[in-house]
């Protein structure tokens, strides 16, 4: 399936922004199948086993987006920007909710090995959060990089006019953001087992 013209996707997303609802529906279809695409790349990432679906991803991030009120859409990148930032949510909360499973949460019974994987990518994802989090603190710009890149999929260039920037600076903020977000998962917090 060939990805629709940027032009096309930014002009139903102004519209829709506008109030036009025949434009979200003629949206859907354009942006669903690429929203897809990102989810399905992003969960590869994830351990194997890994319980939720790049479909079940895509559908809770989408529905999270439609229900967005007061964002005046820029463009297609901006779009999937803020994608990235409900699919990060979207993880976040499977993982926190999956780690509390860990500790009596769930009344689901499970073997010893998958419990451990669960529990494992659950507190990956929360290590990861808890310092992309700190990294936003810090330095906004560079967590919203992280974001876009990370989880939104999206290119330099994308990100580049998302945050107007240069694809050049997006490229360098990007290597100091993962240097950065690595170190602070390796070191943990202080306190923490």
């Amino acid at each position: 399936m060939e990805t629709p013209p940027t032009r096309d996707v930014t002009r139903l997303l102004v519209d829709w922004g506008n109030g036009d609802r025949a434009a979200l529906d003629e949206l859907t279809p354009l942006v669903y199948g690429e929203l897809r695409r990102l989810a399905a790349r992003y969960m590869r990432r994830e351990s194997p086993g890994h319980t939720l679906q790049p479909s079940a991803l895509v559908n809770e991030a989408f529905l999270r987006l439609v229900d967005q009120r007061d964002v005046r859409w820029q463009n297609r990148a901006h779009f999937f920007g803020v994608a990235a930032q409900l699919m990060r949510r979207v993880l976040i909360d499977w993982a926190r909710k999956h780690a509390s499973g860990k500790r009596g949460g769930g009344t689901v019974r499970v073997s010893v090995s998958e419990a451990a994987g669960v529990t494992r990518q659950a507190s990956d994802m929360i290590a990861l959060d808890r310092a992309l989090t700190g990294l936003a603190e810090m330095d906004p710009r560079k967590g919203r990089i992280v974001e876009m890149k990370f989880f939104g999929g999206l290119t330099t260039e994308e990100v580049a006019a998302v945050i107007g920037v240069t694809p050049r600076t997006v490229e360098r903020e990007w290597r100091a953001a993962k240097a950065w977000l690595q170190r602070a998962i390796d070191e943990g917090e202080p306190g923490e087992a």
